[in-house]
């Protein structure tokens, strides 16, 4: 009999992709999702691409009856759904904690008080919770600083400096054992996940594992939500003969992992006893700069002659300089390395954004920002 999976935000960018792995390697699956507008738009209609040899349960994470039913005879769950976007998580601080943070006690609950079939919990956890990256300090060696002074942004002045010494630092693989400095409330409510699930998986014996996604990018992105991935958001904006707008000068770095590998982790991490109670980053390991992804964006996408990056060289409240992943534990345990290459990823992606329409609400993000002094 087939390993019986449920997938909250399996509707989603990510979880879909998660789906679609599953069923390919024989397992049975049930997606639990409430499509959201903001990501499935105001008809809230199941998402084409969701495959349909799946279950489809419609329903929140908030509804304890309804996602105890969902679990019912599951023998593993993916918990995927959450409400995301950084910024937007500093102004909806009620909504975003309910629904993520709640949402994920409520899931726990449930495993901890009532009759389940579950042997095994895959949470998705996100790179944000480390807040800047690790660096190595000419003076000081390998620095964990938190965020850069505001009177430092205000010059322009961008690069990470040492807290310690001054001197310019230089961003290093950020492994799983770097301090966590959530910046944002959604990078709160992710480390509320990691902890809560490894707690709870600990003390009732019950297989957990948190994968901490970074900067994913790929086909199904949300592109008409302005809180969503870079690239989509970058999308949206060239599809509408709009320039892509960048904080800062556009050199702040990131680590891109293509959707299908972080699919793939999550399976490794499924079928692997070596993944109980661990958690892993899931990256590609290098760091591309914002501005490359921008550009390349304009490249593939852009039908206006001359579309250039919008650089405004102003900052946002959290906002990081450098930060990509060490993947050195999820390749030795694991036996987990990036398979789709940046270049085809971004083949794939600008291929699929140049068959889609968005609406551009970058600008109204933006304003609502700046209105709650959330932008300089």
């Amino acid at each position: 009999m087939a390993t019986r999976v449920l997938v909250t935000g399996g509707a989603g960018f990510i979880g879909s992709h998660i789906v679609d792995r599953l069923l390919e390697g024989g397992y049975e699956v049930a997606v639990y999702d409430n499509l959201d507008r903001q990501v499935h738009g105001p008809e809230q209609n199941i998402p084409d691409y969701l495959s349909k040899d799946i279950e489809f349960i419609k329903g929140d994470v908030r509804d304890r009856d309804s996602l105890y039913k969902a679990i019912v005879g599951r023998n593993v769950v993916y918990h995927e759904a959450a409400a995301v976007g950084v910024g937007q998580s500093m102004y909806e601080i009620a909504r975003y904690t309910e629904i993520n943070t709640m949402g994920g006690a409520i899931l726990l609950d449930i495993l901890a008080n009532e009759k389940h079939q579950v042997e095994k919990v895959l949470v998705a956890s996100s790179m944000s919770i480390y807040g800047e990256g690790k660096y190595d300090c000419p003076q000081c060696g390998a620095i964990f600083p938190k965020l850069r002074p505001e009177s430092q942004l205000a010059n322009g002045d961008w690069e990470m400096q040492c807290p310690k010494c001054g001197a310019v630092a230089k961003p290093l693989p950020t492994d799983e054992d770097k301090p966590l400095y959530p910046t944002s409330i959604y990078a709160v409510n992710k480390r509320d996940h990691e902890e809560m699930f490894l707690s709870t998986g600990v003390a009732y014996k019950l297989p957990t594992v948190a994968l901490r996604y970074f900067n994913v990018y790929g086909p199904r992105q949300a592109l008409s939500n302005p809180y969503t991935g870079v690239c989509a958001i970058f999308g949206s904006r060239i599809l509408n003969d709009h320039a892509p707008i960048i904080f800062e000068d556009g050199l702040q770095s990131r680590d891109f992992i293509n959707v299908r590998d972080i699919a793939e982790a999550n399976v490794l991490a499924l079928e692997s006893d070596k993944a109980n109670y661990q958690v892993f980053n899931v990256g590609s390991g290098k760091g591309i700069s914002v501005l490359d992804i921008a550009n390349i964006l304009i490249d593939k996408v852009g039908k206006v002659e001359g579309l250039t990056p919008q650089i405004v060289n102003k900052f946002r409240a959290g906002d990081i300089r450098h930060c990509f992943a060490d993947i050195t534990k999820i390749k030795t345990l694991l036996g987990f390395a990036p398979k789709v290459s940046f270049g085809d990823g971004m083949a794939e992606l600008t291929k699929w954004v140049s068959e889609q329409t968005a609406t551009d609400g970058v600008e109204s993000a933006i304003e609502e920002l700046k209105r709650r002094n959330l932008t300089s």
